[in-house]
């Protein structure tokens, strides 16, 4: 069964959140998509009590404001937060990224590819673990 909760996108640059956009489309996901620039605003809006909980975040680690693992530094230590799955869809295959990402408890670790193809198989993957997972019953 397809969860129908949002997806929720923490990205800065808006070329690549239309290119998530434009991969949901073409993969006909259906599942609402929620776009957030930066940290502060996305902790602002998961805190929320009218908005639903994402199914799954997509977080960039280059961003203003708040960077992404400082982003995750605050949502896993959030005992209301800590269980939503965040996949981390990023420029940067830098290792100390990549180690520093799972030890703050990420789900998985994608780098952005430059080939839509490939960027369409990374969509495709993210949307199979979101059918396939189960999540806390949380609002």
């Amino acid at each position: 069964m397809r969860n129908s909760k949002p997806i929720l996108l923490v990205e800065d640059d808006i070329v690549d959140a239309m290119t998530v956009e434009r991969a949901l489309g073409d993969l006909e996901i259906s599942n609402q998509l929620t776009h957030k620039i930066n940290g502060e605003e996305t902790l602002e809006y998961l805190r929320s009590d009218s908005n639903e909980t994402p199914c799954v975040i997509l977080i960039d680690l280059n961003m203003p404001k708040m960077n992404g693992l400082e982003f995750l530094r605050l949502i896993k230590a959030d005992e209301t937060l800590k269980e939503i799955p965040v996949i981390v869809l990023t420029t940067s295959s830098e290792e100390q990224d990549v180690d520093e990402s799972f030890k703050l408890g990420v789900a998985g670790y994608m780098v952005k590819p430059i080939d839509y193809e490939e960027f369409l198989e990374k969509i495709r993957v993210i949307d199979s673990y979101c059918t396939l997972i189960e999540l806390p019953n949380r609002g």
